[in-house]
């Protein structure tokens, strides 16, 4: 039995499942975005909650700001789907940053029996909510 993550049978398995969602969805155009190495499925008026964003040429983003993203890998405007190979040239999607901050706080235990080894670690991972304004 052939897997579905490899070749054209995960591309059908994926433009299938996005055209299932296409008419959960409300009328109107979506589009798939990457950032932060996971994907997201976004529309406009949508926030989300993505990676932390550092701002062009290093400066830090203030709330407010306006976001592009660039990495564009699907556009439906309800009647043409468009798919990237792996992106689409010209296409981006723009945001505004409503929220910066850090998630709770994750503990990572190292254990091991009959040595008295025990090792605590916390880690927060900075996040940015953003709202997105519009799809071109």
């Amino acid at each position: 039995m052939a897997r579905a993550d490899t070749g054209a049978g995960f591309f059908l398995a994926f433009f299938g499942q996005i055209c299932r969602m296409s008419h959960i969805m409300s009328a109107g155009e979506f589009a798939v975005i990457e950032t932060g190495g996971k994907q997201y499925q976004v529309k406009a008026g949508d926030v989300i909650k993505v990676e932390k964003l550092s701002g062009s040429e290093g400066k830090s983003l203030n709330i407010g700001d306006k976001v592009t993203f660039n990495h564009v890998l699907l556009v439906d405007n309800g009647k043409d789907t468009t798919i990237g190979n792996p992106y689409i040239e010209g296409a981006k999607v723009e945001a505004s940053l409503q929220e910066s901050g850090k998630d709770k706080k994750v503990l990572v235990v190292k254990y091991k029996q009959k040595s008295r080894y025990l090792k605590r670690n916390g880690h927060r991972q900075p996040f940015m909510r953003v709202k997105i304004e519009g799809i071109k």
